[in-house]
């Protein structure tokens, strides 16, 4: 398997504006108890490295050591297994392994789901900190239930990493996540080549969004909405609208549905991620509309998603290698939990937090844009999405097509 890599340098603040995706106040940018400043004591804290988080897990071990100086457990909490099937396939069970390759315990952490409830994750993150967790990692449904927990947390002594979306106002440590505005950068000018590869004359393009109480969401667009711009000012797009914006599939194609009735003519759309995306393939499929003919975009590498793309009714999608990011949550969670520093190979980058009007350290990690002519590189070399899961029935003639081997 390919070690993968997923640094970039460490952010300007004009740039760290931009990439307003994760809060923390000034002040905890070094955890409480800081590491000794004696050659012994430095020399006892591993060194880590965003290019040792491949996708064996190897790295993890290297954190044993801080397992044995840190007390108290880890509790990560997640948002919901609606907006993503990212959350149930990936995020939980990677979070598991790495804590596990890290030292702890089964006992000494907790992988839990939000389930789309603002009350739950609040009651999720307050029954863990009452059995003992000193470290949360936090993935809020939004910046309000976040801002909550996180206040919660600090005045319990607790703290709190953001894991891939932004708490703004909120009061954690560290926040690891990709580079969000990126994330939307490769959705526009995927869209721009997929609209030039399908040959389609006079694009007639519908932008949608994620939830607008994401923060993540509003960095997507910010990306996307930059690239567009200047296709539609010249009018070599038509921009026929932008719906208010969900993560929930089926409220998604709603939206898309409303649109495509008032506006027949569409004929390309922007969505912001693979399971918004499905439903509307599928709808599109009841009208119709044949492979390589109307292009959609995605986010996330799902099976749902790729299997599309092999298909040819999604033109390509988002992989964000999540096992990056979770090696790099826990990863600062064991620092945090020893009293330690971060080493500065790991903490790449500065977050402006908007509300509270401060820089927060971050692991920013590198996106890429998927097509079915990458794809064997890709998520099946990183065994991401496992090829024997993929190539079934229908999507085998396309997987050989691909280059990719069951």
């Amino acid at each position: 398997m390919r070690a993968r890599k997923g640094a970039i340098a460490a952010l300007p603040v004009a740039a760290c504006l931009a990439l307003a995706a994760c809060s923390s106040s000034s002040s905890s940018t070094t955890p409480s108890s800081s590491s000794s400043s004696t050659p012994a004591a430095a020399a006892s804290v591993p060194s880590l490295s965003i290019s040792d988080l491949t996708n064996n897990f190897a790295a993890m071990a290297g954190l044993k050591s801080l397992a044995a100086l840190g007390k108290g457990n880890v509790a990560a909490i997640l948002p919901d297994t609606v907006s993503s099937a990212r959350y149930t396939e990936f995020d939980a069970p990677y979070l598991s392994e790495a804590l596990a390759a890290a030292g702890l315990s089964p006992t000494q952490f907790t992988v839990q789901n939000a389930q789309g409830s603002d009350a739950t994750e609040l009651a999720d993150a307050q029954e863990a900190i009452t059995k003992g967790a000193s470290v949360l990692i936090m993935d809020p449904l939004d910046s309000g239930v976040g801002a909550q927990i996180e206040s919660y947390a600090k005045s319990h002594g607790v703290k709190v990493i953001d894991y891939d979306r932004l708490t703004l106002g909120g009061s954690r440590q560290y926040y690891v996540s990709f580079n969000n505005v990126e994330v939307g950068t490769l959705l526009g000018n995927g869209l721009v080549s997929c609209i030039s590869a399908e040959h389609i004359s006079k694009p007639n393009v519908l932008v949608m969004r994620g939830a607008p109480t994401d923060n993540n969401a509003t960095l997507f667009a910010q990306g996307y909405d930059a690239v567009l711009a200047s296709y539609f000012a010249n009018h070599t797009y038509v921009d026929v609208g932008t719906p208010p914006g969900t993560w929930t599939p089926d409220v998604a194609e709603t939206e898309f549905q409303q649109e495509f009735t008032a506006h027949k003519n569409i004929n390309a759309l922007l969505s912001p991620n693979d399971e918004n995306a499905a439903p509307i393939i599928q709808y599109l499929q009841r009208q119709g509309i044949k492979p390589d003919t109307f292009p959609v975009t995605g986010q996330d590498a799902t099976l749902v998603g790729l299997q599309n793309i092999l298909a040819g009714y999604q033109c390509g999608t988002v992989y964000k290698p999540i096992f990056e990011e979770a090696q790099a949550a826990v990863a600062l969670a064991m620092y945090v939990r020893a009293g330690k520093t971060p080493p500065a190979a790991l903490v790449n980058g500065q977050t402006k937090d908007s509300v509270s009007n401060v820089e927060v350290p971050s692991v920013l990690l590198t996106p890429e844009w998927v097509t079915s002519s990458n794809m064997a590189s890709t998520v099946i070399a990183d065994n991401f999405v496992p090829a024997q899961q993929l190539c079934v029935a229908q999507y085998a003639t396309d997987c050989k097509t691909a280059g990719i081997n069951v």
